[in-house]
Order: C-alpha cells, then structure tokens, then sequence
C-alpha cells in the first residue's frame, strides 16, 4: 500500500484529489493539511510514501517545505503540484528534492502514474511542464523566468519577503542571522533588476510565484 499525504491550501482541492486517489487500488490517504508548517508534522507522524505538495501556500513555499521534508525524512517521495504549466522555478523545486512535477489540471490516471513510479523510485515530469522546460533551454524559445537566475536559499528568502516576512522572522525560520538575511536580500534584488520589495511582490504575482488572493490574506 502507498500511503500518500495531501498538502494544499485549497479544501476544494484537496477534495478533488481524495475523490481521485479513493479510486484507485493498493494507494491510501493517510494525511491533509493546508501548508508547509503542517505537512513537516504530518510526514513526522504519519509517515507518507508519497507527499502531493501544492507550490503556493500560505507561511511556508512549496520550495521551502520541500527542502525540510527532504531533510526531515530523504525517503519520503515528493510530486509537486502547480496550477500552471510554465510554472517559474520547477528547476529548483526538483534540485531541492522533488521526484514528480504535475500540473493540477493532469488526468487521473497520469496522477497515478507518477505516484507509482516516484513510489519505485523514478523521476516523473508531467508532459506539458516538461515541453516548457524543453523549450526554455532552446534558442529562441520560451522565455526563462528571471527567478532561475536565484540559488535555492535565496528562493527561499524571496518567497518570504514577498509574503511580507521582516528580516528577523526569515532568519528565524531559516536559521540565518538579520545580516545575512539581509545580503541575501541585496543579492536577490540585484540579480533581478528591481529596487525594492514592492516590486519584487508585483513580479512574484507576474510569474505566477504569488497569487493575487495571497496578498489578502497577508494584510488579514
């Protein structure tokens, strides 16, 4: 049996993809939650083959709870789930530990594909994200993300401060001192052409890295 954890922020979401997975033999739910934060406890207790990780969530990335999650357990398996197929950064998410990369609006039975072969331990990219990421490595072809030019770390940092982390609180969660923290910001805005942190929110939302209803619920 292949117990898989569900992690989205969105309940409708995660309802969906239960409907789904309660279909389909020898694979069973052991777990929801709706961030980060929540899935690091749930892979402590209830042990999951397989985390479905949404990549926008509120508090924690999808980068960065999939960096912990790959510390916390390197056995667990991890399929990234995006809205959209030209998603800005699935270089980074699979350099910092994903096996899979779907976008939400995938099949069942691809769903289930890639939860069987992460699970035997194989790669799996959804055929649509893979033709984006072919064609941004092709001269002339789809534009790359101005974020591929940031480390993993410093995704990490920008992902905080477009959700409206001080220095303190990001070197607190990551485990960094203010000074350093703030280096990572200074490098962050210099390799992306921008001045401050307004502008770098209103890029997020641009390339699809923050969704506009965030913002909401950041000021709420």
């Amino acid at each position: 049996m292949i117990k898989v954890l569900l992690v989205d922020d969105h309940d409708i979401v995660r309802t969906g993809i239960r409907m789904v997975l309660e279909q389909m033999s020898g694979i069973s739910i052991v777990g929801e939650c709706q961030d980060g934060y929540d899935a690091l406890e749930q892979v402590k207790s209830s042990k999951p083959d397989v985390v479905l990780l949404d990549v926008n969530m509120p508090r924690m990335s999808g980068l960065e709870a999939t960096r912990k999650i790959t510390d916390l357990d390197p056995y667990v398996r991890i399929i990234i789930l995006t809205i959209h197929a030209d998603n800005p950064y699935p270089r980074q998410l699979l350099d910092a530990g994903a096996q899979g990369y779907l976008t939400k609006g995938c099949a069942a039975e691809e769903l289930e594909a890639a939860i069987r072969k992460v699970y035997a331990g194989q790669k799996y990219v959804g055929a649509d994200i893979a033709q984006q990421m072919a064609l941004s490595m092709l001269p002339g072809g789809a534009k790359d993300s101005p974020f591929d030019a940031l480390t993993n770390r410093e995704m990490e940092v920008m992902m905080l401060l477009v959700r409206g982390k001080k220095a303190k609180e990001i070197g607190h969660m990551l485990g960094l001192n203010d000074k350093t923290v703030a280096t990572y910001k200074y490098r962050i805005l210099e390799k992306l052409d921008i001045q401050n942190e307004v502008k770098l929110t209103h890029m997020a939302i641009r390339h699809g890295i923050l969704e506009g209803d965030e913002i909401g619920l950041m000021k709420s």
